[in-house]
């Protein structure tokens, strides 16, 4: 299966981080974000790769090269003009099986080849790996009526939501509801997808995930690496 990293973004969440370096190439511990999911991808078989470029692409090309040292095949696709995370796809040639699609910034121990299959028993159109993440509202939530009367007092809730992991299975008829040069996001993408009644599902992931956009993440994913190195690392 060809995978597909995302990785044009500018990463404004991330500065001063990304000032220099392009945010895949942030270091966890002393190991690039971006080589750490080459070589899952490499562990689990998908040795076919493109990287989507943009913001500093240059740099990227240059520390990863053809992915000969990773013993895989790396192309690149570059966006001259910002096209969100879905857009770029619109610039890929060759995309006309199964694909896999993943953000350049994140840190999992998921077993691709589980998601794999559970896209290919379900025969979906997309199939957006998920996680089931908790959020703290740090402040005490009161629930009001239209006539201002307080219903409930709630203090500091913590509320669960099913998130997008930034990994997507596609089926290449997704390809025909992106549009070429024009900027689309993945929640456009999918909303338009549901819309047409086309079949999206859920893979919900337990294993470990985090999304290292914000300096938070950041640094939780840099601790959690370092007592975990093994879990995440497979050597090629």
């Amino acid at each position: 299966m060809r995978a597909v990293i995302l990785a044009g973004g500018k990463g404004k969440r991330l500065i001063p981080y990304t000032t220099i370096f392009p945010k895949p190439l942030i270091p966890i511990d002393d190991i690039p974000i971006i080589e750490i999911i080459i070589k899952q991808l490499k562990y689990y078989g998908i040795t076919d790769i493109t990287i989507a470029i943009g913001h500093l692409g240059e740099l990227i090309m240059a520390f990863l090269g053809n992915g000969e040292k990773y013993k895989v095949k790396i192309n690149y696709s570059k966006e001259d003009d910002p096209l969100g995370t879905a857009g770029p796809l619109s610039l890929i040639k060759g995309l006309d099986e199964t694909f896999m699609v993943l953000n350049g910034d994140l840190l999992t121990t998921m077993n691709y080849l589980e998601l794999i299959e559970y896209h290919r028993v379900n025969s979906p159109l997309v199939t957006i790996g998920t996680y089931n993440r908790e959020y703290r509202v740090d402040l005490g939530v009161l629930k009001i009526t239209g006539d201002n009367k307080i219903e409930d007092y709630i203090e500091k809730p913590t509320n669960k939501y099913q998130v997008s992991m930034g990994i997507y299975i596609f089926e290449p008829e997704v390809l025909k509801y992106i549009p070429g040069n024009r900027k689309m996001d993945f929640p456009e993408l999918i909303k338009t997808l549901i819309s047409n009644k086309e079949k999206v599902i859920s893979f919900p992931c337990k294993d470990f995930w985090l999304d290292i956009g914000m300096p938070e993440d950041y640094q939780k994913a840099v601790k959690e690496f370092k007592n975990n190195k093994t879990i995440f690392v497979k050597e090629v």
